[in-house]
């Protein structure tokens, strides 16, 4: 029985063997990103964050499109004109999910990209952790087609992952590329065929399944926050990270996998997890 059918409009979730698959479901917008689906994904994110029967979270999309970026209409045409704080709130409820709360999410999170992935869906894209493109997905930057530069944080989300000439060349000519292209740039991990991509989205998450989630946590959380820390900030705080892991961690996995390696010499660090 799934515990959260029926129980948003515009999103739906299903859990199964640790994943918490969580879809965009306005297959009939191509997944558009609408004010209510900026709101239903902040509930979502906050329900599957306390449910202990989620370990890995994927984000993908209903029918041929992961997401086509920010509904227009409902953005601009129905929210223009309107009151000033309205619109304050609608892109809150936007950045909070997109890219403040994914970014540094509790759970390891990866991005499924089935179908077409346009706009501002490059903002969650790149706020999950690791990234699953079909070959066949279309992407996209088409902001500059319709007389408005790229919305929410898409331009510092290809600053991030893209190289500086690619960045500049699809968000000024709004050309599109494949699944194929977009590994071969860096905003994904990996292409695979469309009917293999399910599979391999599962594979990857069961590595992530094995690990010890306190220390993959502060992992990646390390790993982000260095990024934009000096070398002496980086070294204080990833300190910090480690010796918090240590005092969090209930399985006590630096005692495991030491007395693993040192004493029953049952694994080879680099070449295998401690046994959990």
């Amino acid at each position: 029985m799934n515990a959260y059918e029926g129980r948003w409009k515009t999103v739906d979730v299903k859990v199964e063997g640790g994943i918490g698959w969580v879809i965009f479901n306005r297959p009939e917008k191509r997944n558009a990103m609408s004010p209510t689906l900026n709101t239903e994904m902040n509930q979502v994110l906050d329900a599957i964050e306390l449910d202990a029967d989620v370990k890995v979270v994927v984000l993908t999309g209903a029918g041929a499109a992961w997401t086509a970026g920010m509904d227009l209409k409902e953005y601009f045409r129905e929210i223009d004109g309107g009151p000033e704080i309205v619109q304050e709130r609608v892109r809150r409820d936007a950045s909070d999910w997109q890219w403040r709360r994914l970014r540094m999410y509790s759970k390891p999170t990866i991005a499924m990209v089935n179908g077409w992935c346009f706009g501002g869906g490059f903002s969650p894209l790149v706020a999950c952790d690791l990234a699953i493109a079909a070959d066949e997905a279309v992407f996209g930057l088409s902001e500059i087609n319709w007389g408005i530069p790229p919305g929410n944080l898409v331009s510092k989300a290809m600053a991030d992952t893209v190289g500086h000439r690619r960045a500049l060349h699809y968000i000024m000519t709004g050309d599109t590329f494949t699944g194929v292209e977009a590994a071969d740039m860096g905003l994904v991990n990996q292409s695979v065929p469309l009917a293999q991509l399910r599979d391999a989205t599962i594979a990857l998450a069961g590595k992530l399944l094995e690990k010890n989630p306190v220390v993959l946590r502060a992992a990646k959380h390390g790993f982000k926050r260095a990024r934009e820390l000096t070398w002496e900030q980086s070294e204080d705080y990833l300190y910090a990270k480690l010796d918090q892991a240590q005092l969090r961690d209930p399985e006590h996995g630096r005692e495991q996998g030491l007395k693993q390696f040192l004493d029953d010499k049952s694994i080879k660090p680099g070449l295998q997890a401690y046994k959990r």
